[in-house]
């Protein structure tokens, strides 16, 4: 039985909230980076995270010009979206930061949260999603 989640689910899924782990190729050669990352998805758009621009991630995102992302459900039955492709690079706007500290953290969290980090120094990469790997073990109960 095919366990795959179809475009939609698929969609549907990364654009929930979850913490996602984001992997990136290192310019040295060595072991990929690999960092847990909040992110803002919404179906048939780019995958967005923000980072201050001096962060290792930042660095090692720009030299590869790509990078990957994991996003998964604990519980059974567990069910996971990695999603992978190219990026662009623009500073952050407040709102774009503000929104996604909200995502994660609620109204008063997110406003306590961005307040507590100003803006400057903050970028976004936005990646294009070229190659998705999926699972929901779901559907061997079907």
């Amino acid at each position: 039985m095919a366990v795959s989640m179809t475009r939609e689910e698929r969609e549907q899924f990364l654009a929930g909230v979850h913490v996602g782990v984001l992997s990136v190729a290192t310019a040295d050669g060595g072991s990929p980076l690999a960092v847990p990352v909040w992110y803002a998805y919404q179906p048939g758009g780019p995958v967005s995270v923000i980072t201050p621009d001096g962060a290792r991630k930042a660095a090692a995102i720009r030299a590869a010009g790509r990078f990957s992302l994991c996003v998964q459900d604990e519980r059974q039955p567990y069910k996971y979206v990695t999603v992978e492709g190219p990026v662009t690079t623009e500073e952050a706007s407040h709102d774009e930061r503000l929104a996604l500290a909200r995502r994660y953290l609620g109204p008063d969290g997110g406003d306590l949260y961005v307040t507590a980090n100003p803006t400057g120094g903050q970028i976004v990469f936005r990646m294009t999603p070229e190659h998705w790997l999926t699972r929901d073990y779901s559907k061997l109960n079907d």
